[in-house]
């Protein structure tokens, strides 16, 4: 195997590796760089027609990406009943996923949960639980996005938006553990810090 084929290859994986994303951001972008690294092995190779297709698929995920940037969401937040319906098919139904974030979480666990729906366009993408405890402590028991839909913005608007609500109820510090890499790289990039003596336990100023 030469280099050129080499490129060739790393092209193509990152092609497939793009198609499996379930987050349309990381799609494009993956999508993208593959794109770049295809066009490059074409025009190498001197190949008009793999450089041309390739340049055109760069080119299509270019303009998606911006028009991704450019649009504007519609966020809200919906308060949950404590029996709610809607909130037990939605935790049936992303179970398998949210057992990867949250290994044997059960809501019956919890002792006196508060929950909300963020609204994005009217969908429901992220579930947020959490308990306000004597201390000023607002554990977050659940900070769940569906795969969609995983960027800051969620985050950032659920936190401004409950923090007046967190402070009358005497909260000072948000709280949550994660045992997961890439949900500890979230919570670092949303403001929580790992503690020093304890690296799977975060917290944050209100």
């Amino acid at each position: 195997m030469n280099w050129i084929e080499l490129i060739g290859y790393v092209g193509s994986a990152l092609i497939a590796v793009s198609m499996m994303m379930g987050n349309i951001w990381r799609l494009r972008w993956l999508n993208l760089i593959g794109g770049v690294v295809f066009t490059t092995y074409g025009v190498l190779l001197h190949s008009v027609p793999v450089a041309l297709l390739n340049g055109f698929i760069v080119a299509i995920n270019i303009y998606h990406l911006i028009q991704l940037t450019r649009q504007q969401d519609y966020f809200t937040l919906a308060e949950l009943h404590p029996q709610s319906v809607f909130r037990d098919k939605f935790l049936e139904f992303y179970r398998a996923d949210i057992e990867r974030y949250y290994p044997g979480f059960a809501w019956e666990k919890l002792a006196n949960p508060q929950s909300v729906f963020v609204l994005r366009n009217l969908m429901p993408v992220k579930l947020l639980a959490y308990e306000v405890q004597a201390d000023g402590t607002v554990l977050i028991q659940m900070d769940y996005v569906i795969p969609s839909y995983r960027d800051l913005k969620n985050a950032g608007f659920v936190f401004s938006q409950l923090r007046e609500t967190w402070l009358k109820q005497g909260g000072q510090t948000l709280v949550t553990r994660s045992v997961l890499k890439s949900h500890q790289r979230y919570l670092q990039a949303v403001g929580f810090r790992a503690d020093a003596a304890d690296p799977t336990l975060f917290r944050r100023p209100v």
